[in-house]
Order: structure tokens, then sequence, then C-alpha cells
């Protein structure tokens, strides 16, 4: 999985970085500003946890006896970039309204990514 994290969270930050450029530079003119914050929403998500997503990968290869909430976290954050951020760009880039209602299971991902690093930094031995 360290090699799976690593090379997600190394190339989902990179397209993030060039989905931030898209936006600035190709979107600005054809989006409203509320859809083009909202995209601008997803990268921002999907940059962080692609950071996260790194520091999972490098957490795993600290630690041989890795505890599962480990993993936990690193799938939760994997999870939540592609829901979360994934239908906010859908939704700005499409304005289907209902691919909103999708965004919170991401949130959710997100949340359980974030809770089992907690886990797994109480149990650290």
């Amino acid at each position: 999985m360290v090699k799976v994290f690593m090379i997600a969270g190394s190339a989902l930050a990179g397209l993030g970085v060039v989905g931030g450029a898209f936006a600035r530079h190709s979107l600005k003119n054809r989006l409203s500003d509320h859809a083009l914050d909202i995209f601008e929403t997803g990268i921002k998500y999907q940059m962080y946890h692609s950071l996260a997503l790194l520091l999972v990968m490098l957490l795993l290869t600290i630690k041989q006896n890795y505890p599962f909430s480990l993993l936990w976290a690193g799938y939760g954050f994997l999870v939540g970039i592609f829901i979360f951020s994934g239908s906010l760009y859908a939704l700005s880039l499409t304005g289907i309204k209902w691919l909103g209602a999708i965004t919170p299971i991401g949130g959710v991902a997100f949340i359980v990514g974030w809770g089992s690093l907690v886990i797994t930094a109480w149990n650290w031995k």
C-alpha cells in the first residue's frame, strides 16, 4: 500500500496544481464566480488530502507492523478526494445541482481518514 499511496498522493497533488492553473486561466471566463469558487474548493481539498495521503505513506514506511487504522486513513483520504473534490468539479462544470448531494459523502470519507489518523496516533508505540 505504500507504493499505491505514494503514487496516488503525488499524482493527485500534481493534478491539483494542473486543475488550479486550468481554473485560473481557462475557466475564469467560462464559469460564473460561484461555479469557479466551487471548483477551487475541490482543488483546495484535493491538495490538502493529497499531502495527507503522502503523510500516511511516510508513516507506513516508518512502522513495519502498522495498525490497520493507518490504512483506513489512507483509504479515507483517497475516497474523499474522488467523491468530495470530484463531485465539486462535476457540479461546477455541468451545473447539475444534485451532484452537490454527493459531496458530503466525500466529506465523511475525509473525516474517517482524519479520525483513523487520530486512532493511529493514540495507539502509536
